[in-house]
């Protein structure tokens, strides 16, 4: 496994930027992958181990459905677990939702009301996971669409409640705190304040867009972080102190030049936080 603390600030790794970044060397760079996009033998296999020789990766994961009434997949799991093996990511990450249900799959990371039952059994679904992987996951703190009854407790106490039980550490993604904050009408820095920070091993910022019907913001990956998210994110390193952050791009993909700016702002933003706290 790749150390964490050389990281600075990251970049999804897109299959048209592959040659940028493997020529880029710019310090404290790192990439960020989909593992369930890598986990057949082929030539996007081939360009990520060829990567990895020369950077750190992230696999950040959306298929496990954590929050699902029965365990994660153990076929997936054992893929997952020989994906670690060849690439030794230095990150590995999950969202806190489900996106599976009496065998069926769904193209969508859903919500559900953090009740005690649900805390138990997603409780039992990360040390299945994590015994398979022999590590720990980070998990990711959901945006927020509509209200939805049945909680039994607040996010922040339920992941760390979950990071107790577990082991795992938290991935903070200050765009889902900022769009559920406009959505649910809280206020944000009144949340990251609240967020414990010996649990953060990473933090994610991206863009957002406004629903066309709506008043709503999604959390579509498809813009340049947004001046409120850049705020925010100031505001938790002044707390925190520098945590390895990555620029999450999923949609319009710019030039790999224009990403690399807007991460080597980020970096700028941790090189002047000062040391680890």
């Amino acid at each position: 496994m790749n150390s964490t603390a050389d990281l600075g600030a990251g970049l999804g790794l897109k299959a048209e930027h592959y040659e940028h970044a493997l020529a880029c060397t710019a310090p404290g760079l790192w990439f960020e992958v989909h593992p369930e996009n890598y986990m057949v033998a082929g030539p996007r296999l081939a360009w990520l181990q060829t990567i990895a020789e020369r950077h750190p990766l992230s696999l950040h994961g959306v298929s496990l459905s954590l929050a699902a009434d029965h365990l994660p997949d153990i076929e997936h799991l054992h893929r997952l677990r020989t994906l670690i093996r060849q690439v030794q990511p230095a990150l590995l990450s999950e969202h806190l939702a489900w996106s599976s249900f009496q065998g069926q799959y769904h193209p969508d990371l859903l919500p559900f009301p953090r009740s005690h039952a649900a805390l138990q059994r997603i409780t039992e679904n990360i040390h299945f996971a994590q015994d398979i992987l022999a590590r720990p996951l980070a998990i990711e703190n959901p945006s927020h669409y509509a209200q939805l009854d049945g909680h039994d407790y607040g996010e922040i106490e339920f992941l760390a409640e979950l990071a107790k039980r577990t082991g795992c550490t938290l991935l903070l993604d200050i765009n889902n705190v900022w769009v559920s904050a406009h959505n649910m009408r809280f206020d944000p820095r009144a949340y990251l304040d609240q967020f414990p920070a010996p649990l953060i091993s990473e933090i994610h910022l991206a863009g957002c867009s406004q629903d066309a019907n709506s008043s709503l913001l999604i959390d579509s990956h498809d813009a340049p972080v947004a001046a409120p998210v850049w705020d925010l994110y100031l505001h938790v390193l002044h707390r925190i102190g520098p945590r390895p952050t990555l620029i999450e791009r999923d949609d319009r993909i710019p030039p790999f030049d224009e990403l690399l700016r807007e991460r080597d702002f980020a970096q700028t933003l941790l090189d002047n936080v000062g040391e680890r706290p």
